[in-house]
C-alpha cells in the first residue's frame, strides 16, 4: 500500500489530465507550474493556460505554434526550423523575458538564455504544457517576466506498452515519434520516447533535421520516498535561412528565396535530473532535485549579417559572425512543505535553488560576399577573418524563497511569496587584455553580480460552486544575459571600444511590477477566463543600431503593457465543441529617448500585434473519429519603434486536423495547415529604410500512421 505522498501525485496528475483531455479547454482543477506544488486551479491567483497529452495527440504539432496558440494571451512566431519568437504579455520578441523549464527545471542557466529554447524540448511527445502568464519572479527568479512554459514529462504507465507514429508530409517533411512503457517492475515504473524530424524546408537551404529521445524512471524507495529521473538530450542541424527577409515585390513573387544562405545552427542538448521528495510525516514533504545541464550551439545567424553603406551600388563591407557557446550546469533545488491541520488550510512551502554553471563564448568575424544591394542584397558566401571574442562565464546563483497560502473565511484563499537572489558572473578573459581587434574590445578579467528581492500577493475568492474571482500583485526582474554584459559588438576605434565595453558591463536588471484581476470557471456549461492586466517594466534593456549598423543595449528606457486575455469552450452537444482564446493588448514605450533627435517614448511597440485569437470548431461524430478546423489570428503592428513605415497588416489562417481510429490499435490521421494557402509573413520588419516581410508557410499537408501497443 502506498503511502499518501504517491497516492496524491498520481491522483492530482490522473485529475488534471483527464479534465484536460475530455474539456480540451485551457482550465484544469489542478496545476503545478505556479507554485512548484499540485494546486488547484481555482485556488491560484495566476493566469495559467494547461494543454492536456489528449490535446498534443489530436494536434500533433511540428512547432511550438501549433499547440501554445489555443491559451489565451499566448503567442509563438515561426524563425527557423522549429526556432521561435515569444508573445505572452508582450509582442513578439527574441528578448530573454521568458522562462523555459522541464517538470519545472529551468533548461537554461539564466545568463544564457536562448529564445529558441523550447526546440530543446520533445514536446510533440510530452505529458502535458503549462503557461504562467506574467512575472514568477517570486518562484523562478530571473527571466519569468513574460511568462513561464512549462513542458511536463509523460507518466510512465502501470501496464507494459508501446506507441509509434510515422508521418509524411509537403517539402520533405517526415517524422518519427516512439515511445516504450516498462510497466510496473517491482517499485519502478521506466518511459523512454523518440523524435526523430527532416524537413528540406519550403524555402531555399531551409533543411532542418533533429533527434530526441527523453526517459523517466519513477521509483518507489520506499513506502514514503518517491525519486523521479528525468534525462534528455536533443542534435539539431539547420540551415537557419527560414526567417530571412524579403522586400515586398519578392515577399509576393518569388517567396521561396533566401537572402541569407550562409546561414546555420547546430545544437546539443542533454538535460538529467532526480526528483527525491519523501513524505516524512505530519503533513511534511521534503524534496531534493539534482540536476545537470549541457547546452552547446555552433550559429551563424542571418542577425547578424550586416553591411556599411547598404544602401549603395558599389559592393561594400558586409560582415557577420560565427559564435560557438557551450554552457553546463550543475544545480540544486531544496523545497519544504507543510500543510498545517487548522481550519485555514495554511500550507507553507519554502526552498532554495542554487545553480553553478560555468561556460565558454568563442566568436569568429567573418566577412560575406553578396549581389545586389540594400534590403534585396543576397548573401552567398562568407570567410572567417579573425577572433572577436574568446572568454569563460562562472555563473552562481543562490535563491532563497517562501511562499504561504491560507484562507481566512471558506470562500477566501489568500496567498503570499518573497525570493531573493543572488547571482555572481565572473569573467576569465581567453585574450589579451584589453584587446581592440577587428573592431571589437574584450574585457580583461572582471566580475559582475546582482541582488534582488521579488515579493508577490494573491488573493482567490470563490463566487459560486463553479466560479472564482482572482487578483494579484507581483514584482519581478531581469538581469543581464552573459553575452550583454561581456560582448559590446563592434565599435570603430579603441577608444570608442572601450567605452561601449565598460557601458554593458554597467547594465542594470530590468525591474517590472505587474497588476491583474481576472475570473475563471463554469456558467451554463461554457468554461470560461477573462483576465485583465497591467505590467510595467523599468531600466528596460532596450536596444536599438547606432550609425555603424551595431545594435546597442542600454537601460534608457520603460515599457507599459496591458490588456484583457479571453477563453472560452463548450460542447454544443454529443458531437461538436466549440473553443476560442484571445487577448487584446497594447504594448507602448513610456520612456525611451535614444539620443538627442531619436525619442521614441509613447510610441507602440514593433512587433506587437493588439488583437491574437484563436479559435477551434472540433467534430466528434464517434469514438475515434476527429475532425477540428482552426481558426489563427495575428492582428496588424508596426513595423518600427517610431511608427511612421507604415505596418504589417495581419493576417487569419485555417489549419485542418483529422484522424480516424481503424481499431483497438491503429489510426490514421492527417492535416492541413494554411488551409486557404494565405501569403502572410511570420515576422515584418525595416531594414535598409525598407519593409521587409519574412514568408510564412504555405499550405502543407501531411498524413500518418500511428500504432499503440
Amino acid at each position: 500500500m502506498r503511502k499518501p505522498i504517491v497516492c496524491a501525485i498520481a491522483a492530482a496528475t490522473m485529475a488534471s489530465a483527464a479534465f484536460a483531455t475530455e474539456e480540451n479547454t485551457t482550465l484544469a482543477p489542478v496545476t503545478v507550474t505556479g507554485t512548484r506544488e499540485q494546486t488547484l486551479l481555482s485556488e491560484t491567483p495566476s493566469a495559467v493556460g494547461i494543454i492536456s497529452r489528449k490535446a498534443i495527440e489530436q494536434n500533433r504539432p511540428s512547432h511550438p505554434q501549433q499547440l501554445l496558440g489555443q491559451i489565451p494571451g499566448v503567442a509563438i512566431g515561426v524563425t527557423n526550423g522549429e526556432g521561435h519568437t515569444t508573445a505572452i504579455r508582450h509582442g513578439f520578441t527574441t528578448s530573454p523575458l521568458y522562462l523555459f523549464l522541464e517538470d519545472g527545471i529551468p533548461i537554461r542557466a539564466t545568463g544564457n538564455f536562448n529564445h529558441n529554447a523550447l526546440y530543446e524540448l520533445n514536446i510533440p511527445t510530452a505529458g502535458g504544457v503549462e503557461v504562467v502568464r506574467g512575472i514568477g519572479s517570486a518562484l523562478y527568479g530571473s527571466d519569468a517576466i513574460g511568462g513561464t512554459i512549462n513542458v511536463l514529462t509523460r507518466t510512465p504507465r502501470e501496464k507494459a506498452g508501446a506507441d509509434m507514429s510515422i508521418e509524411g508530409g509537403s517539402f520533405g517533411w517526415a517524422r518519427l515519434l516512439g515511445g516504450i512503457d516498462s510497466g510496473r517492475i517491482g517499485r519502478s515504473t521506466l518511459r523512454a520516447d523518440l523524435n526523430i524530424t527532416h524537413t528540406d524546408g519550403w524555402r531555399e537551404r531551409t533543411a532542418y533535421d533533429r533527434q530526441s529521445a527523453n526517459l523517466r524512471w519513477d521509483y518507489e524507495w520506499d513506502d514514503a520516498t518517491l525519486i523521479k529521473t528525468i534525462f534528455g538530450a536533443t542534435h539539431i542541424n539547420q540551415q537557419t535561412g527560414a526567417s530571412s527577409p524579403l522586400p515586398l515585390s519578392v515577399y509576393l513573387n518569388s517567396p521561396t528565396t533566401n537572402l541569407r544562405s550562409p546561414a546555420y545552427r547546430i545544437v546539443d542538448a542533454v538535460r538529467l535530473s532526480s526528483a527525491i521528495e519523501r513524505d516524512i510525516g505530519q503533513g511534511q514533504t521534503l524534496t531534493m532535485t539534482p540536476y545537470f545541464r549541457d547546452n552547446r550551439m555552433e550559429l551563424n545567424g542571418t542577425f547578424n549579417f550586416s553591411c556599411t553603406n547598404p544602401q549603395a551600388l558599389a559592393q561594400p563591407q558586409c560582415t557577420g559572425r560565427i559564435e560557438d557557446t557551450a554552457v553546463q550546469s550543475f544545480g540544486m533545488m531544496l523545497r519544504y512543505r507543510k500543510n498545517f491541520d487548522d481550519a485555514a488550510r495554511t500550507r507553507l512551502i519554502s526552498g532554495v535553488d542554487l545553480d553553478y554553471s560555468p561556460s565558454r563564448r568563442a566568436e569568429d568575424r567573418i566577412t560575406l560576399s553578396s549581389t545586389g544591394a540594400g534590403a534585396g542584397r543576397n548573401f552567398t558566401g562568407y570567410e572567417i577573418v579573425g577572433r572577436s571574442y574568446e572568454y569563460k562565464v562562472l555563473y552562481q546563483s543562490a535563491a532563497p524563497y517562501t511562499h504561504i497560502e491560507t484562507s481566512p473565511t471558506e470562500q477566501l484563499r489568500v496567498t503570499a511569496g518573497l525570493r531573493y537572489d543572488y547571482a555572481r558572473f565572473d569573467l576569465d578573459n581567453q585574450l589579451a587584455a584589453s584587446t581592440h581587434a577587428n573592431g571589437f574590445f574584450q574585457l580583461s578579467d572582471t566580475a559582475r553580480s546582482f541582488a534582488r528581492l521579488s515579493p508577490k500577493l494573491g488573493a482567490n475568492l470563490q463566487l459560486s460552486a463553479s466560479s472564482h474571482l482572482f487578483a494579484s500583485y507581483n514584482q519581478g526582474f531581469r538581469t543581464p544575459s552573459e553575452n550583454q554584459l561581456f560582448r559590446s559588438g563592434v565599435v570603430a576605434s579603441s577608444v570608442g571600444a572601450a567605452s561601449a565595453a565598460n557601458a554593458a558591463l554597467n547594465l542594470r536588471p530590468i525591474l517590472a511590477e505587474q497588476y491583474e484581476i481576472g475570473m475563471r470557471g463554469t456558467e451554463a456549461d461554457w468554461n470560461y477566463e477573462l483576465v485583465a492586466y497591467l505590467l510595467q517594466k523599468r531600466d528596460d534593456l532596450l536596444g536599438f543600431r547606432d550609425s555603424s549598423g551595431v545594435t546597442v543595449q542600454t537601460n534608457n528606457g520603460s515599457t507599459r503593457h496591458q490588456g484583457v486575455e479571453f477563453g472560452l469552450g463548450r460542447a454544443i452537444n454529443s458531437m461538436w465543441r466549440f473553443d476560442a482564446a484571445a487577448v487584446y493588448a497594447k504594448h507602448q514605450y513610456l520612456d525611451w529617448a535614444v539620443n538627442a533627435t531619436t525619442n521614441y517614448s509613447n510610441k507602440e511597440i514593433e512587433a506587437s500585434p493588439r488583437l491574437l485569437s484563436n479559435i477551434r470548431l472540433t467534430w466528434i461524430p464517434v469514438k475515434g473519429t476527429f475532425a477540428q478546423l482552426e481558426w489563427v489570428k495575428v492582428g496588424s503592428y508596426f513595423l518600427e519603434p517610431n511608427n511612421t513605415e507604415g505596418k504589417y497588416a495581419g493576417h487569419d489562417l485555417f489549419n485542418l486536423r483529422v484522424s480516424q481510429q481503424l481499431d483497438d490499435r491503429w489510426t490514421v490521421f492527417g492535416r492541413v495547415l494554411n488551409l486557404a494557402d494565405v501569403r502572410y509573413a511570420d515576422s515584418a520588419q525595416v531594414s535598409s529604410q525598407v519593409a521587409v516581410y519574412s514568408p510564412g508557410l504555405p499550405r502543407a499537408a501531411y498524413v500518418g500512421l500511428e500504432g499503440k501497443w
